[in-house]
């Protein structure tokens, strides 16, 4: 676990436990999952992308841009678009 990983854990965990909310709560404080506040709390060292970075500065009240994040976060432009299905009706001709 990196350093800034391990602060961010830390951080976290001691946000919950002052505020006496469960993982569920904070996921919905900060429109990220369970699975997002599980990750960043437990010792794997993930970096967060910047969506998620923004969202854990401003529920614990730090700096913008005090959390290091992902390089590379996708945007909706930079998603693929779904096939085209105009003129597809599911019935043969």
């Amino acid at each position: 676990m990196s350093e800034e990983s391990e602060r961010l854990a830390k951080a976290l965990i001691e946000f919950r436990e002052a505020e006496g909310i469960s993982t569920r709560e904070l996921a919905r404080r900060t429109a990220l999952s369970q699975a997002t506040i599980r990750l960043h709390e437990s010792d794997r060292g993930a970096i967060p992308v910047p969506f998620a970075a923004r969202r854990f500065e401003e529920v614990l009240g730090w700096a913008p841009g005090s959390i290091p994040s992902a390089e590379y976060e996708p945007k909706p432009a930079d998603r693929e678009p779904p096939p085209d299905a105009s003129g597809v009706n599911g019935r043969a001709s």
